[in-house]
């Protein structure tokens, strides 16, 4: 399939881990020049050298604090200086932690709200006027099952990122008519390092052996598997492709089925 994402320039955020590293790389091998941001610089440095000599796309990296608005804006701002031009917004962000609500506290409230839905606004806030002028854009947010299947302890991450769904449908009302899509990926029970944090937590909670608990997550979806990062990927490349010109608002899961709704 012709995705017609050669030479397009993408911004991945959290890409030195997990479902955004997988990002990186699979839209570099659609022949996108890729933007990588994250707090670890050293695997940022590790990845961008890996994916030049593999892939041989050109490479844009940072150390980035995505809570911060002022270092959101000033990366986008390099990495418009440096490629002339900004197609693909991919944000991305760690969840937050696994809490009941009465264990919840402002503090906790307030890091959830700037990790996972003000960092989204930053990086939408810089990258629209880019994508305006050459009436063509891609944002593509990653959040979780959760938005549509709310989960028991993820408490902070079943509120905070329905605000970003939110968010993803208002952007796509405004700014389609500039050429903008604006899509939502909802990951399910994926083996990446969040879901071994999750595991450890719920492991110590409930006494349960780690092994169990993956094989129930396993077992409570439609296809019996945990989706790897890759799959995860391969969701985004075709949102940020040509092929997915006229989806824009929506919510795409990728969860092997677990969510139960119509």
């Amino acid at each position: 399939m012709n995705t017609g994402l050669k030479d397009r320039v993408a911004i991945v955020a959290a890409s030195s881990q997990g479902i955004g590293r997988s990002t990186a790389y699979a839209l570099a091998a659609e022949g996108c020049k890729v933007a990588l941001c994250a707090r670890n610089e050293s695997a940022l440095a590790f990845m961008a050298h890996d994916i030049s000599k593999k892939l041989g796309v050109e490479v844009f990296y940072r150390a980035v604090d995505v809570t911060n608005p002022e270092a959101v804006k000033s990366f986008v701002e390099g990495v418009a200086a440096n490629f002339r031009r900004i197609d693909i917004c991919v944000t991305n962000a760690g969840g937050p932690p696994s809490k009941m609500f009465l264990e919840l506290g402002p503090d906790d409230w307030r890091k959830a709200f700037e990790l996972n839905l003000n960092s989204t606004i930053s990086f939408a806030r810089e990258v629209i006027p880019h994508m305006q002028r050459q009436h063509w854009g891609r944002i593509i947010t990653i959040t979780s099952l959760s938005v549509k299947q709310p989960i028991g302890d993820l408490i902070l991450s079943n509120t905070i990122r329905v605000g970003v769904t939110g968010l993803v449908r208002s952007l796509a009302n405004q700014f389609g008519k500039d050429g903008i899509l604006v899509n939502n990926v909802g990951p399910g029970y994926t083996a990446t390092d969040r879901l071994q944090s999750l595991a450890e937590s719920r492991s110590k909670a409930l006494n349960v052996p780690k092994e169990e608990l993956f094989r129930q997550w396993a077992a409570d979806t439609a296809t019996g598997k945990i989706a790897a990062p890759e799959d995860i990927a391969d969701a985004i490349v075709f949102l940020a492709s040509d092929r997915a010109a006229s989806i824009t608002g929506q919510t795409i899961l990728v969860d092997n089925g677990s969510y139960r709704g119509l």
